[in-house]
């Protein structure tokens, strides 16, 4: 059970905090950015004045914004027979881009501020080296004075393009540049401890100290127009937030100057507390931004060495590998329920694993012909699920 807190009591923190925040990331969906007929100017507008208006209190903003495929949509007039294709999706979001982008340059031109676009795919992410030269491109950004606008380079996305994905995109984000504050603007005024259609006593919710299993089940008590899958993945965005140190919230993107009511007190939406411990960047990484490559079975006592006395995971805890990846990628580790109780950096590959696996460290050289390191994953590169 998470800790319940009272309103006056979720008030100071919230307050502090938004107070506190100097690196914001909005992210904005499609939910609440169009309408059947396009792009929804109206909101738009709204969202770049409350922008301008945080970027002029000396704040570094960022906005993760989607829209791309239903602008390119009404561009061309496009009506789907079924369901859209992954194929026609790329060449709308191809199309829609730069609509997109020309009108929050001419919407923020109005208010005297400057933008830049940056599109990115999930390989911009998982590769360290990439991954630090997107973060210093935004810092530099931030140097010139602009508010990037970010968003998945749908075009070659190599996965169907599903609602969501900007979420996790702008909790990596925030995670990225070290962000105290996430928020996320959509079509629900956020979570409840009750179904409100159907329960007369359901209440908001307007501030979680830990996302539990219990808050994550209260995405079922919302409607929004995309379905409780979209919350729900906002929640997963929220606890991805928390962990890297940083708090979130979920509310009205509708709401007229919501961002401006934000910071100045109101007490609308949920906000999520960050958690007192930051999980540092590396493993943060490696937890949220790595695409595991395969699966290791581990028996009792390797299970025990890694969650409870902080050990490196050795060959001998191995009894089966799953999945085909290289040395340096990322590999679960789980108990023989198939339960995951881990995720990290492999040191060998599958083919090498699946000849050790079972042996002891000073047999590795003579199996495979060399020895890299004693651990098949050390604790460095190890995180706890």
């Amino acid at each position: 059970m998470t800790r319940q807190i009272d309103q006056e009591e979720g008030l100071y923190y919230r307050q502090t905090l938004f107070d506190k925040a100097r690196r914001v990331v909005i992210k904005v969906g499609s939910a609440i950015l169009t309408t059947e007929q396009g792009m929804n100017l109206e909101v738009i507008e709204n969202l770049a004045r409350d922008i301008v208006f945080l970027h002029n209190t000396g704040r570094e903003v960022i906005l993760v914004s989607s829209g791309a495929v239903a602008a390119g949509r009404k561009k061309i007039g496009y009506v789907p027979k079924g369901e859209v294709g992954m194929r026609d999706k790329q060449a709308l979001a191809a199309i829609g881009q730069s609509v997109l982008m020309h009108i929050y340059d001419e919407t923020f031109g109005r208010h005297n501020t400057k933008i830049a676009q940056v599109l990115l795919t999930h390989s911009d992410l998982s590769r360290r080296d990439r991954y630090l030269n997107v973060r210093n491109t935004l810092n530099t950004l931030f140097e010139f004075g602009v508010v990037p606008i970010i968003n998945e380079n749908d075009t070659v996305s190599i996965e169907e393009l599903r609602f969501g994905d900007n979420d996790t995109l702008g909790a990596l984000v925030a995670n990225l540049i070290e962000a105290d504050m996430f928020i996320c603007l959509t079509d629900v005024v956020g979570l409840y401890n009750g179904n409100p259609h159907t329960d007369p006593d359901a209440r908001p919710i307007y501030t979680v100290t830990e996302v539990t299993p219990e808050i994550e089940a209260m995405a079922g008590n919302v409607k929004s127009a995309l379905g409780t899958g979209g919350m729900q993945s906002k929640i997963r965005a929220a606890k991805m937030v928390a962990e890297g140190g940083g708090c979130s919230f979920i509310g009205p993107g509708r709401m007229n100057n919501i961002l401006q009511q934000l910071f100045s007190g109101e007490m609308v939406g949920t906000f999520f507390l960050p958690k007192t411990t930051r999980m540092p960047s590396r493993k943060h990484w490696i937890s949220y931004v790595l695409k595991p490559k395969g699966r290791l079975v581990l028996d009792g006592g390797a299970c025990v060495a890694l969650t409870q006395k902080g050990k490196s995971l050795l060959p001998s805890g191995i009894l089966e590998v799953h999945g085909t990846f290289g040395a340096g990628d990322a590999v679960e580790c789980s108990d023989q329920t198939g339960c995951v109780i881990a995720v990290g950096l492999i040191n060998y590959s599958s083919s090498d694993v699946g000849k050790i696996k079972g042996r002891k460290t000073g047999e590795i050289a003579a199996i495979i012909g060399f020895k890299d390191d004693d651990e098949v994953m050390h604790r460095d590169n190890l995180v706890l699920k």
